[in-house]
C-alpha cells in the first residue's frame, strides 16, 4: 500500500519561556491507503494537535507533513486551504453544521466550492445519504436532527469529495454506544471501500477494537502502535 501521509519529526509548542507547552515532540507516523488507525489517549494528551498538524490546520514548529506526497510547509494558506478541499475530510466532536443550511447543503457544501455541477452533487451525496441511513433528511436542518443523524451528516461532507485521509477528532463523543458502533462501522466500511486513510482520535474503548492499528499518545509522543 502506498503512503498516504507522512509526517517526520514534527514537534509543536504553545506559549513561550518557562510556560510554554510542548504539545507534540518529535512524531513520526506514516499512514497508508485503506487503513483505519485510531490515536488512543486521555485528553491533553496531543490528539488533537496532531490532528490538526497533518490536516494543515496548524504549522509545526518543526518537522515536515505530506499528503499524497505534497509537503504542507511549502503551501501558502490558499494552496493548504485547496489541499484541504481536494484531499482531506475532517470530521471534528461537533458536527459543526450550519444551522441555516439543509442536511444536503451542508454535506455538498465543499463540492459546491469545487464547482461540481449541482445534479453530480446530489447524485453522489444521494448514495451517500443512503449508505449512511439518512436517505429521507436531506431537506432537514440540523436543529431538526439527532446528534447521532448530524454526525452522519458530517460524515456524508467529509467523504463526498472522495478525500485521500479522512481526520475525525473524537466523533464519538457525544453519541450514545449504539449510535457510536454503528458510525463507526459505517465510516470504516466507507473508507475502506475507497482506499481511504481514516485516522480517528479516540480514547473510547469501542472505537479503539474496531481499528487495525492502535497509537497510543502520551505527553505528545506517540508510543510503539498496536496493529
Amino acid at each position: 500500500m502506498s503512503a498516504v501521509v507522512e509526517a517526520r519529526a514534527l514537534s509543536k509548542s504553545f506559549g513561550s519561556g518557562p510556560r510554554a507547552v510542548r504539545a507534540i515532540r518529535g512524531v513520526d507516523l506514516t499512514l497508508e491507503a485503506g487503513a483505519f488507525a485510531v490515536l488512543a489517549g486521555p485528553s491533553g494528551c496531543g490528539k488533537t494537535t496532531l490532528l490538526n498538524l497533518l490536516g494543515g490546520l496548524e504549522r509545526p514548529d518543526a518537522g515536515s507533513v505530506a499528503v499524497g506526497g505534497v509537503r504542507l510547509e511549502g503551501l501558502d494558506q490558499r494552496a493548504l486551504a485547496r489541499l484541504r478541499l481536494e484531499r482531506i475530510g475532517l470530521i471534528f466532536q461537533a458536527a459543526n453544521l450550519v444551522p441555516a443550511l439543509t442536511a444536503i447543503e451542508n454535506a455538498e457544501f465543499t463540492l459546491q466550492v469545487r464547482g461540481m455541477r449541482r445534479a453530480e452533487r446530489r447524485r453522489r451525496l444521494g448514495a451517500l445519504f443512503s449508505q449512511l441511513g439518512i436517505a429521507g433528511l436531506e431537506g432537514r436542518f440540523p436543529g431538526e436532527m439527532s446528534g447521532g443523524e448530524q454526525q452522519r451528516v458530517a460524515v456524508a461532507r467529509a467523504l463526498a469529495g472522495d478525500p485521500a485521509i479522512v481526520l475525525a477528532d473524537e466523533p464519538t463523543a457525544n453519541l450514545d454506544s449504539a449510535s457510536a458502533l454503528a458510525l463507526i462501522g459505517l465510516l470504516t466500511a466507507l473508507a475502506g471501500a475507497n482506499g481511504v486513510a481514516l485516522l480517528v482520535a479516540s480514547h473510547d474503548p469501542l472505537v479503539i477494537a474496531r481499528a487495525d492499528r492502535v497509537l497510543p499518545m502520551r505527553d505528545g509522543c506517540l508510543e510503539a502502535d498496536r496493529r
